[in-house]
């Protein structure tokens, strides 16, 4: 799956995120839970209440379950309609139950925030209210009428009204407040899970376009002996041929198609290669390599190189990984995205970190998400902007976060920021004049230089043919 498809699919419905077998478990539970509490209630506390209705909707809940077990697998995932369905019975039943036996002077009228708890973990939102002005609804029912429990002198058991106020609000107040924290907790999870699968599938792309690349190098590298005579030997046959014109034309032709087979390897091995002598590259290298994509799309892309006061002079070599590569070109992609004519690429080094900076002249981070550029799905306020400069684009985050995670895979650190390099600044002083993302690496993480003296290469490895 790409990362485009697999973009298309977040956008898509959620559903079958719960499975039948779990709710029926819950009911189970429930079920015996309600039925401990009604015989308890009439045999220890000898509480009168109408024990055949009461039995009845026990019934129920049993009857449901095996219906369920008996007409659908129990691995069977529910469809978001049919689990707001199953969740909504849940909370009928049990509040027809809570209205049998004492409405909110039952104690257990806490279980209506279950149903609610369970669908904004699992549900979409207009599901999740809907469930949750049905609890409301029937919290607010049963609190003015009920059934009373009767104790055995006949009396009914009720608390203050106070009380039953009091519980009435802490209930409500429960639904909503337990729907919205599990709802943003579970969103965030969710959120999390895709964005790290979309960073996955984000490597697994560069390591293949690393490994064709070897492939094509491979390929290159063994035809180009007898590419170089088949170009000498036409060379020498136009020679001899030259007081046949009809034989000299295919003998051009020979030649000439040679050298088309040459440039043609040539353009596929620019990909990538897996020569041992190419998995590692001078910094400078790598950062070109990482932009080559951008360079050409009508911005101008500075690259500046120095080392640091004090430091070697000699440019670090550090190791060419694909997670380094896609995540300083996602980074460069934005700058170049969101910059008005230029941007500047400074790499630095000292003999402890090597650092990149990448910064451009447009508007910069929007202030309201500078906290937290680098989380997935961050929407940003100046949806109107991106889209002109950007089309399509949404302001999620998510590339953002993909050059951020596997950057940080590779021991980076990074730092998001404003400049002022244009002087602009905002009412409250912050820098508005265009991004800076500062990506450092402790030079150990990265470089295979670190004292000056690189190991032994090796031989090459065969590269095997792909399954």
């Amino acid at each position: 799956m790409s990362i485009s498809e697999f973009q298309m699919f977040q956008d898509q419905e959620r559903s079958n995120w719960v499975r039948l077998r779990t709710l029926v478990t819950l009911r189970w539970f429930a079920a015996l839970g309600q039925a401990i509490a009604a015989i308890v209630a009439a045999q220890l506390y000898q509480l009168e209440f109408h024990y055949g209705l009461v039995g009845l909707v026990i019934a129920s809940a049993v009857l449901a379950n095996l219906l369920s077990r008996y007409s659908s697998p129990e691995n069977k995932r529910l469809s978001e309609r049919e689990a707001t369905l199953w969740l909504f019975f849940d909370l009928m039943q049990l509040g027809v139950l809570l209205f049998l036996t004492g409405g909110l002077n039952n104690p257990f009228a806490l279980l209506l925030l279950a149903p609610v708890t369970i669908a904004a973990t699992v549900l979409h939102l207009r599901s999740t209210v809907f469930l949750g002005i049905v609890a409301i609804f029937l919290i607010t029912l049963i609190s003015k009428s009920h059934m009373p429990l009767l104790l055995v002198d006949g009396s009914p058991l009720a608390l203050p009204m106070l009380f039953q106020f009091g519980f009435w609000l802490a209930l409500v107040i429960g639904v909503v407040f337990l729907a919205i924290y599990a709802r943003q907790v579970t969103t965030e999870m969710h959120a999390m899970g895709e964005a790290l699968l979309a960073t996955q599938l984000a490597l697994a792309r560069e390591q293949k376009l690393t490994d064709l690349g070897g492939v094509i190098a491979a390929a290159a590298h063994e035809l180009g002996t007898p590419l170089a005579t088949i170009k000498l030997v036409s060379t020498e046959l136009m020679e001899e041929l030259e007081d046949h014109p009809e034989l000299l034309e295919d003998a051009d032709l020979i030649r000439t198609q040679a050298d088309r087979c040459r440039d043609i390897l040539h353009s596929m091995g620019r990909v990538g290669k897996d020569d041992l002598h190419l998995r590692q590259a001078p910094l400078e290298t790598v950062v070109r390599e990482a932009a080559e994509p951008h360079l050409s799309r009508g911005k101008m892309v500075t690259f500046e190189i120095a080392p640091e006061q004090g430091a070697t002079q000699t440019q670090p070599v550090i190791n060419r990984r694909p997670e380094i590569i896609h995540g300083l070109r996602n980074l460069i992609q934005n700058a170049v995205d969101f910059s008005q004519s230029e941007v500047w690429i400074e790499m630095t080094w000292s003999d402890s970190a090597i650092s990149i900076r990448i910064s451009d002249d447009g508007s910069g981070f929007p202030q309201s998400v500078i906290g937290r550029i680098g989380d997935p799905y961050v929407r940003r306020r100046r949806l109107a902007e991106d889209g002109y400069r950007r089309p399509g684009y949404e302001g999620m985050g998510l590339g953002l976060f993909i050059a951020k995670t596997l950057l940080e895979r590779s021991g980076a650190q990074l730092t998001f920021a404003n400049s002022r390099r244009h002087g602009h600044a905002s009412w409250t002083g912050q820098a508005t004049g265009g991004a800076i993302v500062e990506v450092v690496w402790p030079r150990d993480k990265v470089a295979s230089d670190t004292k000056g003296d690189a190991p032994a290469l090796g031989q090459n490895v065969p590269i095997m043919p792909w399954p």
